[in-house]
Parts: C-alpha cells; sequence; structure tokens
C-alpha cells in the first residue's frame, strides 16, 4: 500500500522513473498471486491499533507519511496510508498526527461493533514515540505542541474518556511501519506476515 500511495502522488505529471515503479509493483504482484488476509475462527475477539509516521520522508516537499492499521483478534479489518497535508518540524508532531488519525478510524470501528452489540472500551494505540504518548497522557499545554492544529487534539479527550489507550511499542515490532516507509526483503516479510497475509 505504501508503493501505490508513492506512486499515485505523481499520476497528474509522471515520468519515466514513476512507470518502472509501476512495474515494479505489477511484477511483485503477479509473483504472488495467492497472498491475502486470513481469519481463523479461534483467534481472540479485541480491537488493537497500530500508528506511525516517517518524519519527512517525502523527498520533494518533505512531508510526512501517516500510517495506521487495525486489527480485529489479532487479522487485520483496516488500514491507512496518507502523506500528511502539513509540513511537520519534528518527529513527535508528525506522530501525533498519525495516532489523531489512527484514533479516529478506531472510534469508527467501535461505533460500528456496537451496533452488533460488541462494546469495545480502552482500544489499545500502539505508538512507538515516547514523546507522543505523553502528550496524549498529559493533558497540560506543552510549549512544544502549540503548533498542533487544534483538530488532532480530540485524541486526549479520548483518551481521557477511556475510549482509547495509548502505548509504547519498539519500532521493530510496529507493524503500521509497513505503510510508512520502504524496507529491505527480510523486514517486507517479516511486515507482511505480521500484519496476518498468508499464502492461501
Amino acid at each position: 500500500m505504501f508503493v501505490v500511495c508513492a506512486c499515485a502522488r505523481f499520476q497528474v505529471t509522471p515520468k519515466a522513473s514513476h512507470l518502472h515503479a509501476v512495474k515494479r509493483i505489477f511484477r511483485y504482484l503477479k509473483h504472488q498471486p495467492k497472498l491475502g488476509l486470513w481469519y481463523p475462527r479461534d483467534s481472540p475477539f479485541k480491537l488493537e491499533a497500530f500508528s506511525d509516521s516517517d518524519y519527512v520522508g517525502a523527498s520533494l516537499d518533505r512531508k510526512s507519511t501517516t500510517g495506521g492499521c487495525q486489527f480485529l483478534g489479532r487479522r487485520l479489518i483496516s488500514w491507512q496510508c496518507k502523506k500528511q497535508t502539513i509540513m511537520e518540524n519534528y518527529t513527535t508532531k508528525a506522530e501525533y498526527v498519525a495516532a489523531a488519525h489512527c484514533c479516529r478510524q478506531v472510534l469508527w470501528i467501535q461505533n460500528q461493533m456496537m451496533d452488533y452489540g460488541f462494546k469495545f472500551m480502552n482500544t489499545k494505540i500502539h505508538i512507538d514515540n515516547e514523546s507522543t504518548i505523553c502528550v496524549v497522557k498529559n493533558p497540560v499545554y506543552h510549549s512544544r505542541t502549540k503548533h498542533i492544529e487544534i483538530r488532532h487534539d480530540f485524541i486526549r479527550d479520548c483518551y481521557e474518556k477511556r475510549l482509547i489507550d495509548v502505548l509504547k511499542i519498539h519500532t521493530d515490532s510496529n507493524v503500521a511501519d509497513l505503510l510508512t516507509k520502504g524496507f529491505d526483503v527480510t523486514r517486507f516479510n517479516f511486515l507482511v506476515v505480521s500484519i496476518g497475509m498468508l499464502n492461501l
């Protein structure tokens, strides 16, 4: 998804290098015809999410890419990959905006599941940035976060109402990395298996 999202940014004025990248995507898909998501019956029925952001990863305008994925019973049910609309001046801000986007998706899933009689409170959102977790958990006004747009601050309210819980996760275990940057083959294959994709 990250590669498709990156190529889609240049669909108005594509160059030869973008065409080569798209050909590589098709080559990968051609050699993986049976790769898919597997949803076993015996997995636990709980909602959890992972959030990540690369810091100024876009080479042309130096904007960050937001990635988030939501799991129900350890199986991927929703994911997002989007270039942020604003340019961040430090990592915490980029990660905070990514966490807010992920939280928005978690709230939507929680509301949908309430229609079926399931109430998911205190949904865990895993973040690999300690400073972002401190900003979410501490409602005190931070001088370093005064430039973050108000529309992203609802995540603090969700945390106080116990709709979500933010937890630290090591970068190597954060599966949302798959949606924010490119990797070598070994790391890529590890992340693909981690989100529940198998050769069916």
